[in-house]
């Protein structure tokens, strides 16, 4: 697929997506946001690639929304104007990353900042070059809430105080720093961002197919009850589980002393 703000590049067994708007630091535009639905579309739906990896041109991640950009529209206020767009692309993106039926692995390759903070943390592994940083300036520059998720998935990885002061102190999160909090899977060495990325989605693409599928309604499950229903529902999903040819692939491959090799 061709596009003008971003890449999309299959590999053997994953995807790679690229922001490709180094100029502007990766700002968000709608019509990065609409290519970055479309290439997410494609991938979901015509690809073969069994994940993705998630990162940007340049020396930045995502520098989050492009404010020279931001004009009201068609009589309506600024609000209203953004509202919509956010309405129409930006939480469709987000819920994209969260539901796309492969792993999605963020290499966050610089700055992560303002709604890109969201963009990152939405995929499912997330590693850090350690020259990045996070940057949620949001409140205490703009006087406006985080977005694109930035309020859930933040205190969720680092607790309500942690959050809360990031939120309201606007400080750099390093990437060390943020790997120590636990907001991110690893930091390493800015040379060895890509090939620790590919090395991660070659690992999650050779994993059976529905493991993120089934990670991901685990924990959401855990966030919003009890231990007995989540014990509940542990139980009801082993009944499924353990009945699947990717249980018995695995059980073989124990006792065979090899790697398991799961159905595509």
């Amino acid at each position: 697929m061709q596009f003008d703000t971003i890449l999309l590049e299959q590999a053997d067994e994953f995807a790679v997506l690229t922001f490709n708007q180094p100029a502007s630091r990766n700002g968000l535009t709608g019509q990065l946001q609409s290519e970055v639905l479309a290439a997410l579309d494609h991938v979901a739906r015509h690809s073969d690639a069994r994940a993705l990896i998630l990162t940007g041109a340049g020396h930045a991640f995502c520098s989050g929304a492009d404010l020279g950009r931001l004009d009201a529209e068609g009589g309506a206020s600024l609000g209203n104007t953004v509202a919509k767009m956010m309405e129409e692309s930006s939480n469709p993106l987000i819920m994209a990353l969260q539901t796309l039926p492969v792993p999605v692995v963020a290499a966050v390759n610089g700055a992560a900042a303002g709604a890109g903070v969201g963009i990152a943390l939405a995929a499912d592994i997330v590693i850090c070059a350690r020259s990045a940083f996070f940057l949620s300036p949001f409140l205490p520059r703009l006087g406006i809430v985080p977005d694109m998720g930035t309020t859930y998935f933040l205190p969720q990885r680092v607790g309500r105080a942690r959050a809360m002061g990031l939120m309201l102190l606007g400080d750099r999160l390093p990437a060390d720093k943020a790997a120590e909090w636990g907001l991110v899977w690893s930091c390493v060495e800015d040379g060895e961002l890509m090939n620790e990325a590919r090395r991660i989605a070659t690992r999650l693409a050779n994993a059976p197919s529905h493991a993120v599928i089934e990670a991901r309604r685990a924990l959401d499950k855990a966030a919003s009850q009890d231990l007995p229903a989540q014990l509940e529902y542990e139980k009801e999903r082993q009944r499924e589980l353990l009945d699947l040819p990717s249980f018995q692939e695995g059980v073989q491959a124990f006792f065979e002393k090899r790697d398991p090799v799961f159905r595509r």
